[in-house]
Formats: structure tokens, sequence, C-alpha cells
């Protein structure tokens, strides 16, 4: 079983991520684990972000290293909160005030459709020139009212129209196979089964 550094010390996302990798030969390895420090996400773009993280990760651990750039993107407020979802309201990170934040910003605006953004890139070493980079999008609506209490992050504001409910309130396996960070593992697995 190969090591994997997951460049996150987001509980949320260790306990997605470890359900995701289950099935292959893969070791799922916090950075924390490591005493890595998180590192700045200084770019404009969820790939740029993600990029960075990972080889951070490699670089001090060196072993691979899987990250992940996330985010909420709201069309109405120019795709805010965007590469700043994580710290909308400020530092530090604070799921409560970033659902307020938005809730306030979206009251007198009708259009309330909003997307979950992911990129996974793997890197096998720091400087690995090919990282394996996968992409996925789920797309929603931002309601007032959280529900649910599964998931994290927006997840209590993110309804799901064609199912009639947020994403807090779907399973984590009915999660896991909808989500824009499952639809972005599955491509990844993909491109690394190819490139294996």
């Amino acid at each position: 079983m190969q090591k994997l550094v997951l460049a996150s010390n987001n509980p949320g996302k260790l306990r997605e991520f470890a359900e995701l990798l289950a099935p292959l030969n893969f070791q799922l390895v916090p950075q924390a684990d490591f005493a890595v420090p998180e590192a700045d996400e200084p770019h404009a773009t969820f790939i740029e972000n993600a990029l960075t993280k990972a080889r951070h990760a490699a670089r001090l651990t060196g072993l691979p290293a899987l990250a992940d750039d996330s985010g909420l993107v709201v069309p109405a407020l120019g795709g805010a909160p965007g590469v700043h979802s994580a710290r909308y309201a400020g530092k530090p990170k604070d799921d409560q005030r970033n659902n307020q934040k938005l809730v306030a910003a979206l009251e007198s605006i009708a259009d309330k459709r909003a997307h979950y953004v992911a990129v996974l890139v793997l890197v096998r070493h720091a400087d690995d020139p090919q990282p394996l980079i996968g992409e996925g999008e789920w797309h929603g609506e931002i309601i007032t009212t959280a529900r649910g209490k599964g998931g994290f992050g927006y997840d209590p504001h993110f309804l799901i129209p064609d199912l009639g409910c947020t994403a807090a309130e779907l399973s984590a396996e009915e999660k896991n196979r909808r989500s824009h960070r499952g639809q972005a593992l599955r491509q990844l697995i993909g491109k690394l089964k190819h490139a294996a």
C-alpha cells in the first residue's frame, strides 16, 4: 500500500477523501501527521492553489501528495466566494460566519444559483512535471435557512433542486456519488489508471 499525503488539515475533506479512496491501494495520511503547515493560497484560480498545496506537501514529506482546492461560486455575486470560500468572512476560517455572510449577500438578490467547484491535483514528487488533475462541478442554489447536519462548509445552505434537499441532508455515500469532489476524484482516478 502506497502512502499518499493529503495536503489539507480540514477534517471534513479528510473524511470524504478517506471514503472515496478506500477501494484503492493508497494509505491516505493527513499532512498534519508530518507537521506540515498549510500552504499559502495566493492564486486567483482553484487549479493554481491546488498545485501549490500539492507541491508544498510533497516537498516537505518526500511523498506523493494529493491536494484539493474547492469552493462555492455564486454568479450573482461575481463568482464570490470562489477561491476565498474558506475565509469568505475573514480569518480564522469559520463555516458559520461564512454562511451568514453568504446569506446576507444574497438577501435582496433573486438569482440564488450556485455551484461548487473542486480541483484535485496529485503530484508524484514536488517537481512532478506532469501532475494529474481532476475537476468537478456540482450545481444547485443557495437557501436562506440551513438544513441538515452532515457535510461541512456551505452544505447546509446548498440545495440540490432535483432532490429537494441540501448537501448536508445527504448520506456520505450519496454526497460522494454526486459532489464536485467525488466527480473530480473519479476523473483523477481514471487518469491515474491510464498513467500506470
